[in-house]
């Protein structure tokens, strides 16, 4: 009960510090009670929630959706530890988000999306919306229904006047970023034949890398993932048919084929991946990568050395999403992940540049086709525009 007093205090002070440091603002959660009925819950049955912030003047028909993130759950254990946290129930949540960067509301802060209906949809079901397991046990009361929420949430934002769409984003970070990618086409399907729809990633694009100790956790990690919530007949059949479907779940192996035009901001060297999938604990007995992981400046030689050799990994991987103009990338150099949700990183002063543009007028520009972007940066540690992340040694990872 104190442990999560003290999670409910955390994450009011980390609100109220966004909203002071960004000018940001609180909004409203909204619960999706209609979804229970037909199914479309979080791990624990409780309806699923998203907070809206109304489009006004010329934005009052475009929307913007993005998607919470927070890892995933690939087995009863790992989901019973979320399903009483704020990524398993809705009872859980902040009854108001802070919003900033992509989805403030000034034109200061956000000058290409901040009049339209902004919304974050919050993440509850551990699949990134791709679960859909009809029976549950009793004994856990576990429920693997992220497909059905994704749906349930849309359809009732269409009520709310999505219907008349004529833009619309898909967006998300980290898992909510690899939300967006699986569920780009299928966004674009559940929108009006006429709505201009883009899907833009924000440190979604996991890729499928071994680990220090030449062990592929990650690959072992995400199948579990898919057969723990059923996923297989949720992740696009052009894909599956070719592999098996817990590959599927990796950008590199589906995005090719994703018919709707998508954008990709990442950190070449991404601080969850580097953490998770290149030196989780489990390949590190001896917490070796300790340091290096909290801080990139105090990694060793040749930690530095394994870093680099993951960052062309990386950009091997992004090779996946095709050549059509219609991709954008914006893959920055840095130490860093999610880069769009805070106002330092999507549009400041001294925010993060690729070719002097900031990620928010990549983006924007992008989006309105004022000019395409596809740009990779140089190497760690040439770009001195970063925002490299520095954790604190209790951060705890979410694989």
């Amino acid at each position: 009960m104190l442990n999560g007093r003290l999670h409910l205090w955390f994450h009011i002070l980390v609100n109220v510090l966004i909203l002071l440091r960004t000018e940001a603002f609180f909004v409203d959660i909204t619960y999706v009670e209609s979804a229970v009925a037909k199914g479309a819950v979080c791990l624990d049955g409780s309806p699923p929630a998203y907070h809206l912030d109304r489009g006004f003047g010329a934005g009052i028909n475009s929307w913007l959706v993005h998607i919470e993130g927070g890892g995933w759950c690939n087995n009863v254990t790992t989901c019973l530890d979320r399903k009483n946290t704020r990524l398993g129930s809705s009872k859980q949540m902040a009854k108001q988000l802070a919003f900033s960067g992509i989805l403030a509301n000034k034109p200061k802060f956000n000058p290409d999306f901040y009049n339209w209906n902004r919304v974050k949809v919050r993440y509850c079901d551990g699949s990134s919306f791709t679960g859909d397991v009809e029976a549950v046990n009793p004994a856990t009361n576990l429920h693997y229904r992220g497909a059905r929420v994704f749906v349930a949430v849309i359809e009732d934002l269409l009520a709310k006047g999505m219907r008349n769409a004529e833009s619309a984003v898909l967006s998300g970070c980290s898992a909510g970023g690899l939300t967006s990618i699986l569920h780009c086409d299928s966004f674009k399907a559940l929108l009006p034949l006429g709505t201009k729809v883009k899907c833009f990633a924000d440190a979604g694009y996991f890729i499928n890398a071994k680990d220090v100790s030449g062990v592929q956790h990650i690959e072992a990690f995400y199948n579990d993932v898919v057969n723990t919530h059923g996923s297989a007949k949720n992740l696009p059949a052009t894909c599956t048919s070719r592999m098996k479907p817990g590959l599927c779940f990796f950008p590199q192996y589906m995005a090719q084929e994703i018919r709707t035009p998508l954008f990709i901001t990442n950190a070449a060297y991404d601080s969850w991946q580097i953490k998770n999938i290149l030196a989780p604990g489990v390949a590190d007995p001896h917490g070796l990568w300790h340091n290096c992981k909290l801080d990139i400046t105090r990694c060793s030689a040749s930690q530095l050395q394994i870093i680099q050799g993951f960052r062309l990994e990386f950009l091997s991987a992004v090779n996946g999403l095709g050549t059509s103009s219609s991709r954008g990338y914006f893959i920055n150099g840095c130490y860093a992940h999610c880069q769009t949700e805070m106002q330092e990183t999507w549009l400041r002063d001294d925010s993060p540049r690729l070719n002097d543009k900031t990620i928010a007028k990549a983006v924007g520009d992008w989006f309105y086709d004022r000019s395409p972007f596809q740009t990779i940066d140089c190497p760690y540690p040439c770009d001195k525009t970063c925002h490299n992340r520095v954790f604190e040694s209790q951060d705890q990872p979410l694989v």
